[in-house]
């Protein structure tokens, strides 16, 4: 019995020791997600889909940059081709852990630079079904999270975390995050409302790797209440590119470099 025992705890040991907590799988996912690399760029095309079928494209430039370790200060910034009613209209983050972000947008048809309030931050994001909170990530402290099952997507094994917000200042009462095992990306989000009814859903549709980190360059938000959903593409997808600091300030705000948003 006590050699029985002693197999046991060999058995049982690794696994306690290297199962991973709900918030630590958030960690994780979060670096995959939107931290790999020093920097980051890539042209975006957004398309804003009606439930009828109409489409609305909205043509951009995403820079990003780490100030620090992964989960740490981010800066973001944002320019845009068209259409013609955002044209050379740019967008900026300074991303905080455990404070509000800041946030900045350039409106060129009245030459002014606007601050975005905190509270702002589950807006839409240019008329899509992302948010502005969903552009730059979710504190992981901002939410409470556990382990809800495991399940698959497709062939890939994922881990399906219950996050529940702690402030009621968001606009859903619970999120269910499909984190694939093996890279972390969320592959899949649900978002539920106040109700408990699924009201919008989130999936990574195809994932490449740019040099050696996997991307989701191919991403839906759908908004099962209105039929309405955007597509958003990733294309000259690239990593640790050099970004200069000076790109983040309010004077690119409104005159953006070419040699980082062509």
């Amino acid at each position: 019995m006590r050699r029985f025992l002693v197999f046991l705890v060999m058995i049982l040991l690794p696994l306690k020791v290297f199962a991973l907590t709900p918030d630590e799988i958030m960690k994780k996912s979060q670096a995959a997600f939107l931290y790999q690399g020093k920097d980051f760029k890539a042209r975006v095309m957004m398309k804003l889909i009606s439930k009828g079928g109409q489409e609305r494209v909205r043509e951009l430039t995403m820079l990003r940059k780490n100030f620090g370790e992964s989960g740490g200060d981010q800066k973001y910034f944002i320019y845009f081709f068209q259409p013609a009613d955002v044209k050379d209209m740019t967008f900026m983050v300074y991303k905080y852990p455990k404070k509000d972000d800041d946030r900045w947008l350039f409106v060129p048809a009245i030459n002014m630079v606007r601050r975005i309030a905190a509270q702002d931050k589950r807006s839409s994001f240019v008329g899509s079904d992302f948010t502005y909170e969903d552009i730059s990530g979710r504190d992981i402290e901002d939410d409470t999270h556990a382990i809800s099952k495991e399940e698959k997507i497709g062939n890939r094994d994922c881990y399906v975390i219950k996050s529940t917000p702690k402030a009621a200042d968001v606009d859903y009462s619970y999120k269910l995050s499909w984190i694939d095992k093996t890279n972390f990306l969320p592959l899949k989000e649900e978002y539920y409302d106040r109700k408990g009814e699924l009201y919008k859903v989130f999936t990574a549709d195809e994932i490449k790797d740019i040099k050696g980190f996997p991307t989701a360059t191919k991403r839906t938000m759908k908004n099962l209440q209105s039929g309405h959903r955007t597509e958003v593409t990733f294309s000259k997808t690239d990593y640790n590119i050099g970004i200069e600091d000076s790109l983040f300030s309010e004077r690119y705000l409104k005159q953006p470099p070419k040699k980082w948003i062509e």
